[in-house]
């Protein structure tokens, strides 16, 4: 049985969820736009050192936007209201859960609610340790409105218990594993995405906002981090998927397109795990290996599971 009340409590907390996450990505955007370009700072700091001055600590900050009061302002604004929205977007898979009375992941709408959440916690979670990672708040929080926006609109299915397929204890360990590699290799993408745009030669020259985002090293340092932290879960996953198809329909691999592109994503994270500690590979092709698993990740989220037919087909739009 359903609980309707809960079920449209969790309905209504995805839209509380997605217009926070609006605020926030409105107060990301003028924290963006109010902080000064590291070369003026640098300038401040030159003519405090002719002064007698102290000007050590502007110098010591990271390349990138140096904060002023205003940015500083809007940017603690933007990550209150971010965290605010992703107590309610966590509480939109608590309640569905609750109502259908099982883990809230038992679909394609409940599956990529949960990998956009955890991408939301993952960047909070950097943002609070690197302020200056702050400033990519406004590249994180944009794909996850349209993400949610896209999954509210076409993925949207009404609480009720699993399939008979996935009634297994393998749902809690393989299902959550997934979604946790999902939304940790999402993060990594965009700072590799931003990697690319912020590394192009006489990006630090320019007045847009290029030259306000955080230094390529550090979006190089966070996209590697994050794919380093996201790879074994995402193995886990693929390992324990093939544990519960082997439980299930008695073989551990059958080139199922929902397998064989889940292996081709390993492969290619694999890929720019290596190619990042390669010579020659180092630095921007490496970037674009990791985008192209981002790109394959969502491929498989969208496609393979809306389009292809095949054993994993049972978890699609109801």
């Amino acid at each position: 049985m359903t609980d309707p009340s809960l079920a449209e409590l969790s309905n209504t907390l995805f839209s509380v969820s997605v217009a926070l996450y609006s605020v926030a990505l409105v107060a990301f955007c003028a924290e963006l736009a109010f902080g000064r370009r590291r070369e003026r700072a640098q300038e401040r700091v030159g003519a405090a050192a002719g002064t007698g001055g102290g000007g050590v600590a502007l110098a010591d900050r990271p390349a990138g936007t140096v904060e002023t009061a205003s940015s500083n302002r809007w940017g603690a604004i933007a990550l209150g209201v971010t965290v605010i929205g992703a107590l309610a977007h966590a509480g939109v898979l608590l309640t569905r859960g609750l109502a259908a009375d099982r883990l809230p992941w038992g679909n394609m709408y409940e599956f990529a609610t949960a990998v956009v959440l955890v991408a939301v916690v993952a960047f909070v979670g950097f943002a609070v340790r690197s302020p200056n990672l702050r400033h990519i708040g406004v590249f994180v929080l944009a794909p996850v409105i349209l993400g949610l926006v896209a999954i509210g609109l076409g993925l949207y299915t009404e609480a009720a218990p699993v399939v008979a397929a996935l009634r297994s204890y393998w749902l809690a360990i393989h299902v959550t594993a997934a979604i946790l590699g999902f939304g940790i290799f999402m993060v990594s993408g965009i700072a590799s995405v931003l990697y690319l745009v912020r590394s192009r030669p006489g990006a630090d020259s320019g007045t847009g906002f290029v030259s306000r985002l955080p230094s390529a090293a550090a979006l190089d340092q966070l996209a590697h981090r994050t794919a380093v932290f996201g790879f074994p879960i995402w193995t886990f996953a693929v390992i324990a998927g093939a544990i519960w198809a082997e439980a299930a329909w008695g073989r551990f691999w059958g080139w199922d397109p929902k397998e064989t592109w889940s292996f081709v994503a390993w492969v290619v994270y694999a890929a720019y795990l290596h190619a990042r500690t390669t010579a020659g590979w180092r630095g921007r092709p490496a970037a674009w290996v990791n985008v192209v698993g981002l790109v394959v990740m969502i491929f498989n989220l969208t496609f393979v599971n809306l389009v292809s037919t095949g054993l994993h087909s049972y978890a699609g739009v109801e």
